[in-house]
């Protein structure tokens, strides 16, 4: 078994990189705040068994998913992704009220 550079997941946890490494692919060493906020709301170990139990061409997307709730996590750690999500309805909703009383203005 070969070993590399290590990615972010094993250069946090002091380990080696096999070829092989689950996070490797997601994970460079160049962006470590990206594994951090993955792990600091997962757990590596938790992570690496969604990739496992995810398809090859599916674990990007999973990845960016998982970062993305993460860091709304991170930022709001009650609502997380939620907040987000019920600030831009309300945003539609107020958006769509000053639109329909200047449609009421020019008529």
């Amino acid at each position: 078994m070969s070993y590399r550079s290590p990615c972010a997941a094993c250069e946090f946890h002091g380990r080696r990189c096999h070829e092989n490494c689950i996070f490797a692919p997601y994970f460079p060493s160049t962006d470590p705040e990206r594994f951090e906020s993955i792990n600091r709301i997962y757990g590596a170990r938790t992570v690496g068994t969604m990739l496992q139990q995810t398809p090859v061409h599916f674990r990007e997307d999973a990845v960016e998913t998982m970062l993305f709730e993460a860091r709304a996590r991170i930022e709001d750690p009650i609502y997380g992704s939620v907040g987000i999500i019920s600030r831009m309805q309300h945003e539609i909703v107020v958006a769509r009220y000053k639109m329909a009383v200047m449609q009421l203005q020019i008529a």
